[in-house]
């Protein structure tokens, strides 16, 4: 019964999470677009928000990246590159350990201003409550699973997950195998994040397929306000996308002139 079990959390329960949350994320998007948005409550007690939410989404994103990468690269490839097992896990423990840290702090600010402000409880659903301990909890693992991590310096844990991680990817639920062994504080923290996907659909963790990363892409403008005196007459409208200066040349003073 006990091995059925750990076939189930690591063997298929990947796939089930998984498949939820994008068949579901898609669906979301589709049928209710105006729900799919974070829901922020910024305006109160503004600046432990702002501290705990960058603080948070800092060290949520390294960890991301971190996880994903650690454990979607082929074990092959990072013999070929020349790096060790070893290098790779200390590398993973100090920068895993800094940005968990760091998320950790920002979590706990998060999760204190929606617990104990009554204004922010009361406007919150329970889901996001939640969903914000859970993910306070998902981190808190994270962190306790660097304990028993010291006790393999050499990677040889690392290497099982890898292997485990790598099966799953080419569609191999056996390799739930080889992590059998492994402590239970690291089956926890997989079992958790696999549920925080499943979870993601229905909740507002759904804002982070919508990250406006093409904002870094675009190009830049200002808005500029011009001063007029109380008894001047009303500018006339201009038409729909005519650029507007003011100030600088006398070439682009003319051509605004003309359009109005």
């Amino acid at each position: 019964m006990r091995e059925f079990v750990h076939y189930l959390l690591f063997g298929w329960y990947p796939y089930l999470a998984v498949t939820v949350m994008v068949i579901g994320s898609i669906l979301r998007f589709d049928t209710n677009q105006y729900s799919w948005r974070s829901q922020s409550s910024q305006f109160l007690r503004r600046k432990q928000m702002m501290l705990g939410s960058n603080l948070f989404h800092m060290g949520i994103l390294v960890l991301l990246g971190g996880h994903f990468v650690g454990l979607l690269t082929p074990i092959g490839v990072v013999d070929y590159l020349g790096i060790s097992h070893q290098s790779k896990q200390i590398l993973a423990l100090v920068a895993g350990g800094i940005a968990g840290i760091v998320a950790f702090i920002g979590a706990s600010l998060l999760l204190h201003r929606r617990l104990f402000d009554p204004r922010i409880r009361r406007s919150s659903a329970t889901l996001d409550i939640v969903v914000l301990v859970l993910i306070w909890l998902q981190i808190a693992l994270g962190l306790s699973t660097t304990y028993w991590t010291l006790q393999h310096v050499d990677g040889r844990e690392m290497v099982n997950f890898m292997a485990w991680a790598n099966g799953l990817l080419t569609l191999q639920p056996g390799s739930a195998a080889y992590i059998v062994n492994t402590h239970i504080v690291y089956k926890l923290h997989i079992v958790l994040g696999l549920t925080l996907f499943l979870l993601t659909p229905f909740t507002r963790l759904v804002h982070v397929f919508s990250a406006p990363i093409w904002y870094l892409l675009r190009p830049g403008y200002q808005i500029v306000r011009t001063r007029r005196g109380k008894g001047a007459p009303p500018r006339a409208a201009l038409p729909v996308g005519t650029p507007v200066y003011s100030g600088g040349s006398a070439s682009a003073r003319a051509m605004t002139e003309e359009v109005q």
